[in-house]
């Protein structure tokens, strides 16, 4: 019996030690190098390659490293087994901050004082009036953010694509609510999980939606929004800002017009980053359950991408 991890182009060596600390009867392995395939029954996948888990004939659950699926679930030749993901405080708790500390740079006008200083102005300006607040998608992280910026004092919302309900949070579901879930948004925050449904979901016609002045920031995936018609957003209204975490090439192209967008704030996909230590304990949990033919802690709903 063993467990593959196919996490390609990262350092693996500490997920390794730690794994076999907390297994210690149970073979670790890093793919493609593989003892012999035949013994893996559990794997521990990020952005596989296509096809690379059909060799594992007796493998029994696939285990994400993360906590979004999209890339797993979009590989054509994936075999019809559980597929759990990572539900981490820790995670969470990044997010939070980071979320946090991005509305309080808008809030404080710190992107125009950055533009500023490039053209040595001085000119003082009070801080945004940011009151109304819009999550989309009110899964682990959403709901998170949710109770994290009402008990700041904000008035939020959320939308998702099914009903939901948090305290203190006005939320809407379904495509006829989603103007009204963002129509008085000060902010909109992306946290949708990607799937068929979203794939582009946030286009031209979702921005129109937004009053002048808005601030849209994405930390969910690249794809869920159209890039152009951002950049079109934040150079003709209504967008006064922007900040993304995520895009649809990653890295980002050092070509892409992003980055000469004076509007948009950038950052290197860093909002929330898969604690190793914090993690360990749900994989191996999910290894014993799947020995033992349990169900897994954290399932994927295959059909709904999340």
């Amino acid at each position: 019996m063993s467990i593959a991890l196919i996490i390609p182009d990262r350092k693996l060596d500490d997920l390794c030690q730690q794994l076999q600390h907390a297994l210690p009867d149970t073979r670790i392995e890093i793919w493609p190098e593989l003892n012999e395939p035949a013994d893996v029954e559990f794997a521990v996948v990020w952005k596989q390659p296509f096809g690379c888990l059909n060799g594992l004939v007796n493998l029994k659950a696939i285990q994400c490293f993360g906590a979004g699926v999209d890339a797993i679930l979009a590989d054509p030749t994936l075999p019809d087994l559980p597929v759990s993901r990572i539900v981490d405080p820790a995670l969470t708790e990044a997010m939070v901050r980071y979320l946090d500390g991005v509305v309080s740079y808008y809030r404080l006008q710190l992107d125009v004082f950055s533009r500023q200083q490039q053209q040595a102005l001085w000119r003082p300006k009070s801080p945004r009036k940011l009151r109304q607040l819009t999550i989309l998608g009110l899964g682990e992280l959403g709901s998170a953010a949710a109770r994290h910026f009402t008990q700041r004092g904000y008035q939020v919302s959320g939308w998702a694509r099914s009903a939901k309900s948090l305290p203190g949070v006005q939320c809407f579901a379904g495509d006829e609510q989603l103007s009204p879930a963002v129509a008085a948004a000060d902010v909109i925050i992306c946290l949708l999980p990607l799937t068929p449904a979203t794939d582009n979901r946030l286009g031209q016609h979702f921005f129109q939606l937004l009053k002048p002045g808005a601030i849209f920031i994405n930390v969910a995936r690249g794809a869920i929004v159209d890039e152009t018609a951002l950049l079109l957003a934040l150079q003709h209204g209504p967008l006064a800002a922007a900040c993304l975490d995520v895009f649809r090439q990653e890295p980002l192209p050092a070509d892409s017009p992003l980055w000469q967008q004076p509007a948009l704030l950038i950052t290197p996909h860093v909002s929330a980053v898969t604690n190793v230590s914090s993690v360990v304990s749900q994989i191996a949990e999910n290894y014993r359950r799947s020995q033992q033919g349990l169900n897994l802690i954290n399932p994927v709903n295959r059909v709904k991408g999340y």
